[in-house]
């Protein structure tokens, strides 16, 4: 596997990104359109690519949240891929730019309709917090932090 950090004018990251909202609009069912309003892409300026074989099958991206904090956000692995540890390694290299970039944590939202994402970020070190911002009373979100 490679990484590459791009932006989210890479097509490779666009492509993949279609892939997760296709996903998550079948989880998410009626409360699609309430996540999917935060989750544009335009502004991403520090987004990971991993290929295998020149292929993009996962992804994933930083944002800055405030002066210390990044959030996680577009994390996507092609399900052909799934199980590999790819997941993992984007995110290692996520926590790896955030803090070369000065960061020194993570924060991220998902929903508990992922329990493969929920799997991960426990596994990786991420603990349970309040939800935060928009999350805040949203009873299908689960919000994580990481000291990194």
């Amino acid at each position: 596997m490679e990484t590459k950090r791009v932006d989210s004018s890479n097509i490779d990251f666009q492509n993949l990104v279609q892939f997760l909202d296709a996903d998550l609009a079948i989880r998410d069912g009626d409360d699609h359109a309430f996540y999917h309003q935060f989750n544009g892409i335009d502004m991403l300026k520090s987004c990971v690519v991993a290929y295998i074989d020149n292929r993009a099958v996962a992804c994933g991206a930083i944002k800055p949240f405030s002066g210390d904090t990044v959030e996680i956000k577009r994390m996507y692995t092609n399900p052909e891929y799934r199980g590999q540890g790819l997941a993992s390694k984007t995110l290692d290299e996520l926590e790896a730019w955030a803090k070369e970039s000065g960061y020194k944590k993570c924060i991220l939202e998902t929903g508990i309709m992922q329990p493969e994402a929920i799997a991960l970020y426990e596994k990786k070190g991420y603990r349970k917090i309040s939800n935060y911002g928009q999350y805040i009373g949203v009873e299908n979100s689960v919000c994580f932090e990481k000291l990194i």
